[in-house]
C-alpha cells in the first residue's frame, strides 16, 4: 500500500494537553491532518486505524511508557512514518536509541512548529554539521549517565538510583533539578 501523494495525516504523541493543542493548531493551520495521543495505549488505539505519515513524540511521558516505546511502535507498524521525537530531557543516550528505534531527527524543546517541520525534511544526514571543539562538563556527563540509565531501565526511578549507587529520593532530585518544560 503506497503513500499517497501530499499525505499529510501527522500524530502527536504528547502528554502536556495544552502543548498539544498549541502544537495541532498549528500544523492544521500548514494543512496536516492531525491526531493527538497522550501515550502509548492511545497510540495503540488510533494505529488500528491509522497510518501516519509523520509523527512528534515526546520522550518523557507520564503513565506507562516513555516516548521510546512509541517511537519504537509507531516504526514497526508503519516504518515510512517520519518520527521527530522532541524533548527537555535531552541526552547523547536518549539521541542515540531514538534514532535506532526509527526516529528521523532528535530535537530539544523549546522547538516550534517550523523546526519540527524542518526536521522532516532532513531526514538523511548532513555532513555540514559543524563540530564543536567545546570540551564535556562534568555535569552534562553526570546528567547524559542518569538519563542512560533511565533509558536501560524504562525510566524506572527505583530501579536507575539502584544501578547508579543513589538514594531513590537523591536522583528524583536531580530529576527535578534538570526539569524543562
Amino acid at each position: 500500500m503506497g503513500e499517497p501523494a501530499g499525505d499529510r495525516t501527522l500524530l502527536i504523541i504528547e502528554d502536556d494537553a495544552a502543548f498539544a493543542r498549541t502544537l495541532a493548531r498549528s500544523f492544521t493551520r500548514r494543512g496536516y491532518q492531525v491526531q493527538h495521543a497522550a501515550g502509548l495505549e492511545e497510540l495503540e488505539a488510533l494505529l488500528a486505524s491509522q497510518r501516519p505519515r509523520y509523527a512528534v513524540v515526546d520522550l518523557k511521558l507520564n503513565g506507562e511508557a516513555s516516548g521510546l516505546a512509541c517511537v519504537q511502535r509507531l516504526h514497526q507498524h508503519h516504518p515510512q512514518t517520519l518520527i521527530v521525537v522532541l524533548t527537555g530531557y535531552a541526552s547523547i543516550a536518549t539521541a542515540v536509541e531514538a534514532i535506532k528505534l526509527g526516529a528521523c531527527h532528535y530535537l530539544a524543546k523549546p522547538s516550534n512548529t517550523d523546526d519540527i517541520e524542518a526536521a522532516f525534511s532532513r531526514v538523511e544526514g548532513s555532513v555540514e554539521v559543524a563540530l564543536t571543539n567545546r570540551a564535556t562538563s562534568i555535569k552534562t556527563l553526570e546528567w547524559e549517565r542518569i538519563h542512560e540509565t533511565l533509558v536501560e531501565t524504562g525510566f524506572n526511578i527505583s530501579e536507575a538510583a539502584r544501578r547508579l549507587g543513589l538514594h531513590r529520593r537523591t536522583l528524583a532530585r536531580k530529576l527535578e533539578k534538570q526539569r524543562v518544560r
